[in-house]
């Protein structure tokens, strides 16, 4: 049975969104790797389009697929037509896409993100193709992950087929990774961790604990204290 979407407070959201982005993902994974959590790292091909790109919120998931027909021969759904995925995004949310093994078109683009933006999403994680490359280097403050990119058109090759669902993204240290509406995804240029809703708390405190320690490591062995010394005081490199 499909997990409940948790409707949390979009200030709340908003803090801990900030407290992520203050991370790295190594820290935080470190973290989940310690809680028992070792397989929530997404396939290490899907990449943020500049180094630079950090992302963090609640996923908005959505699932889709190769499928030939045109529009017309689709079967309703009152919540995917018309474009009426957008009206189901929230503010904070990261768009997660799984294509499901698709491996050619782009399924998300320029238009789309511009159009989740002013929904109040924060970013896109593809496990499939992005295309409009150009343009979305032009949309402030919109990271964007992808496995490749593409000029190819979705149209009569892929379609969504379901929103707000629970999702399979490919993994790294196993072959998927299942993501719920409402899951934490953060990542950065080593790549893109899932963090369960119920665990997200914890993994934040600790991680951040962690990075503090890191920080007096850094900069102890910056002032050339020996490396075993340093290891010896606090157990961490």
């Amino acid at each position: 049975m499909a997990k409940t979407v948790e409707r949390r407070d979009p200030s709340e959201i908003q803090r801990t969104s900030s407290r992520f982005l203050s991370l790295y993902s190594a820290a935080v994974y470190d973290v989940l790797d310690e809680m028992g959590l070792p397989s929530q790292c997404l396939d290490l091909a899907i990449k943020p389009l500049d180094r630079t790109m950090v992302v963090a919120g609640p996923a908005f998931t959505i699932v889709g697929g190769p499928d030939p027909r045109p529009k017309d021969e689709w079967p309703p759904d009152p919540r995917l037509d018309n474009y009426g995925l957008f009206e189901a995004i929230r503010p904070q949310q990261v768009v997660v896409v799984a294509a499901a093994g698709e491996v050619h078109c782009g399924h998300w683009g320029e238009l789309m993100s511009n159009a989740a933006k002013a929904r109040g999403a924060v970013g896109v994680v593809i496990d499939g193709g992005i295309r409009d490359g150009r343009l979305l280097f032009e949309i402030e403050d919109w990271p964007v992950f992808a496995r490749y990119t593409s000029p190819i058109e979705s149209k009569s090759r892929y379609r969504i087929w379901d929103i707000e669902c629970p999702i399979a993204v490919s993994g790294s240290l196993n072959s998927q990774v299942r993501v719920n509406p409402g899951d934490w995804i953060f990542g950065d240029m080593d790549g893109v961790l899932v963090i369960p809703a119920e665990a997200v708390g914890e993994v934040l405190v600790r991680a951040e604990e962690a990075k503090t320690v890191e920080d007096r490591v850094r900069s102890e062995i910056r002032r050339g204290v020996p490396v075993p010394e340093v290891y010896a005081k606090y157990g961490r490199l």
